[in-house]
């Protein structure tokens, strides 16, 4: 799937990319390492349109990990690609209906920062986490629904 069609995925989607080049083995860290580059998943947690930006191409963002220890996170890796990426990427994974979205905050520029399975485990993650404006953002039965008549189910 290109990078384009990415943008039809909702929010909270995990997605995959790669070059389709073969894994080297794991004795070879270093070229291992450059292939996890080119190669791996996130979680999709913001999509820019074209002309967001200046002249930039649309783009979307992917959180592929966080790094840490004690429950505290030191860092955090997003990646961004162009719509015009070679990568292919796949859908791996859409989010549940009743499953709620949690955005730092209100606007076209807001990042998911947190996938809750229901309303409650939202509200109880927002008293830990300190967003001064968050939004709640509920998948819906019709959001899957067009997934599904688009011809888009993973």
């Amino acid at each position: 799937m290109s990078a384009h069609r990415i943008f039809r995925a909702p929010i909270g989607s995990l997605i995959a990319w790669t070059d389709d080049t073969p894994r080297p083995p794991e004795r070879h860290r270093r070229k291992l390492s450059q292939w996890q580059t080119s190669n791996s998943k996130g979680r999709l947690i913001r999509k820019q349109g074209e002309g967001a930006v200046g002249s930039l191409p649309a783009s979307f963002t992917l959180h592929e990990a966080d790094y840490g220890s004690g429950g505290v996170v030191a860092i955090r890796v997003h990646r961004t690609f162009s719509a015009d990426s070679r990568l292919r990427f796949t859908v791996l994974e859409r989010p549940t209906i009743d499953a709620v979205r949690v955005f730092d905050r209100p606007g076209e520029d807001a990042e998911l920062v947190y996938l809750a399975s229901h309303r409650a485990d939202a509200e109880e993650w927002l008293t830990r986490h300190g967003y001064p404006n968050p939004v709640l953002d509920e998948v819906t039965a019709d959001e899957i629904a067009a997934d599904h008549v688009e011809g888009r189910a993973a």
